[in-house]
């Protein structure tokens, strides 16, 4: 079948891979959308660890089309999101206290195995979750990126009723995470440059403030998530005394900071790697309760043979959240 695969000369391109067999435990997913994230990008950079030849993506949200095991009969025909590891090695210290996430040995989609740039992709029966009702299935891939917010933000929690919280870029996880933070209770104000003008009217529909001028030391939290250097040196500037930075973006590179201002305002500075089971149960509740929407994130869905234009568009000023539709 088409895929759009890293290959082991550090290329990334369209070309053919054969299907995974099934096994008992696994399900073939036929694909209806796979978010674009920066992740893909920093692995077609070679900016994140990958093992070539693989098929990329791993925001994913499709129909179960075939199982290989009669126990798992039951979710033939199920629109699903699917949690991001193929495997984990069950025996590490992170493993043993339900933090697979942070296992050494772990193998997920899209990075080193067979990802959601296909028509097809085979994952784990456990990995599966049902689509909440009213999500279109065209915007679902977006409850993974939703349950990597909920691991940075909700396990611990780290907005309090009546905190001021400022989310630093109004990109799809800015947008997603002002919403985790406004569920909790915070008073949220999502920050961009002026040249996000559009992204952050976006913002403005699910009903929170927005600005392009921070105010230095006066947010009790700030959530970190463009990504960039410059935002995160804003973040530990905008933080009060007392206050707590989230890193959610992925800078990618090292960033130079104003480290001292932990000391001096006693700044507490946490995240959160991808996601556990139960940040995705904790995402999939908001999305079932209508704490958290996806309207209007999805600017773009392009076909398989428009990756190279599609993955363009992911930072660009027209685009807040890019999808490929292989079929």
């Amino acid at each position: 079948m088409r895929a759009l695969i890293k290959h082991e000369d550090g290329s990334v391109g369209l070309g053919e891979r054969l299907p995974r067999p099934l096994e008992p435990g696994l399900v073939r997913v036929a694909v209806t959308a796979t978010g674009v994230c920066g992740t893909d990008l920093h692995i077609a950079a070679d900016e994140y660890a990958s093992e070539p030849p693989v098929t990329m993506g791993h925001e994913i949200s499709g129909r179960v089309v075939e199982v290989g095991s009669a126990d798992d009969a039951a979710w033939v025909g199920a629109h699903v999101v699917c949690e991001t590891y193929f495997t984990t090695c069950g025996t590490c210290d992170p493993c043993r206290d339900t933090r697979r996430n942070l296992c050494r040995n772990r193998r997920s989609l899209g990075s080193f195995e067979d990802g959601g740039f296909a028509e097809t992709v085979v994952v784990p029966v456990v990995n599966l979750h049902r689509l909440p009702e009213g999500v279109d299935p065209l915007d679902a891939f977006l409850a993974e990126p939703l349950a990597c917010v909920a691991q940075c933000m909700l396990d611990p929690a780290v907005v309090q009723p009546g905190d001021r919280v400022l989310v630093s870029g109004p990109g799809a996880v800015g947008l997603l995470a002002a919403q985790v933070a406004r569920a909790a209770g915070g008073v949220v104000t999502v920050s961009g440059l002026p040249q996000d003008a559009a992204r952050l009217a976006v913002a403005t529909s699910f009903g929170v403030a927005t600005t392009t001028t921070p105010e230095k030391a006066a947010w009790d939290v700030v959530i970190e998530c463009a990504g960039a250097a410059p935002a995160v040196v804003q973040a530990f500037e905008c933080a009060a005394p007392g206050g707590r930075v989230v890193q959610v973006g992925i800078v990618g590179r090292e960033v130079s900071l104003p480290y001292d201002l932990m000391l001096y305002r006693e700044l507490v500075v946490s995240s959160g790697f991808a996601s556990t089971a139960r940040s995705w149960r904790r995402a999939l509740a908001l999305l079932e309760a209508g704490q958290v929407r996806f309207e209007g994130i999805v600017t773009h869905r392009l076909p398989l043979s428009q990756w190279e234009q599609a993955f363009a568009l992911v930072g660009s000023l027209e685009a807040i959240k890019v999808a490929i539709i292989p079929g």
